[in-house]
């Protein structure tokens, strides 16, 4: 799925903070996890009753030293597939 297309339909920031991301999908909706250079989003978005609901993005820090919560991050990659679980779509974005 393209950037644009991701932020459309998921609602995602782009440029963003970790967190604002944290605030946004941390608990029962989704996962928000630094990973090296990166912070990889997992969120909640109901496709239809028995349908995967759960999508993944990968965010990419723009400044360069210490990686704190008010650093900027920017939108990489997000899925376009929907996955049965929040650890599935987290999987999916680390190897991204």
């Amino acid at each position: 799925m393209t950037i644009n297309d991701g932020m459309r339909k998921y609602r995602l920031a782009n440029p963003s903070t970790p967190e604002d991301l944290e605030m946004r999908f941390s608990g029962m909706d989704g996962k928000v996890l630094s990973f090296g250079e990166t912070v990889l989003v997992a969120g909640y978005y109901w496709n239809g009753p028995g349908q995967p609901a759960y999508f993944a993005a990968t965010y990419e820090y723009l400044d360069d030293g210490d990686h704190d919560c008010e650093s900027t991050v920017a939108l990489r990659a997000v899925s376009e597939v929907s996955f049965e679980d929040d650890g599935h779509a987290i999987a999916w974005a680390m190897q991204q």
